[in-house]
């Protein structure tokens, strides 16, 4: 199974339990850092903020993705049940090579499919999952 690349970014806050459970599928840690610069909250408009950031590589290295957690201002909002149609929501998609084998793996880390697995056409099979904290990834498998 190989994962073919990053789609999306998210924001957490278990970063050790999000990077594990994210290894899974096939992306791997490139670097964590702290962002507490003054720089930093002029671009996002938080002022004083700190960040801790780890930033993951697929295996074929033209995907990352970066997973932040809010030390300094907190989260103001929770997005972790909202449906994917949530305005604002955020959530991690990958594209895999085999969707039952990324399941079978996943589910042993404490993976929950939302619904079903679903065939669109002969071209893809998709799915969600809800990961650590309730985070909403999709699975999408080509076919033919």
């Amino acid at each position: 199974m190989a994962l073919k690349r990053m789609d999306n970014v998210g924001i957490v806050e278990d970063l050790e339990g999000t990077i594990e459970f994210l290894s899974e599928p096939g992306p791997e840690l490139e670097g964590r850092a702290a962002i507490d610069r003054e720089w930093a909250g002029r671009v996002t408009g938080l002022g004083d903020q700190h960040v801790e950031i780890a930033v993951m590589r697929t295996p074929d290295g033209h995907g990352r993705v970066e997973l932040s957690r809010f030390l300094r201002p907190p989260a103001v909002s929770d997005h972790r049940n909202a449906p994917v149609n949530a305005l604002g929501y955020l959530r991690v998609m990958f594209a895999v090579d085999d969707i039952d084998e990324t399941l079978k793996r996943l589910r042993k880390r404490g993976a929950q499919l939302v619904v079903e697995v679903v065939q669109y056409k002969d071209a893809h099979r998709l799915c969600y999952i809800r990961g650590p904290e309730g985070l909403l990834i999709g699975l999408a498998q080509e076919l033919g």
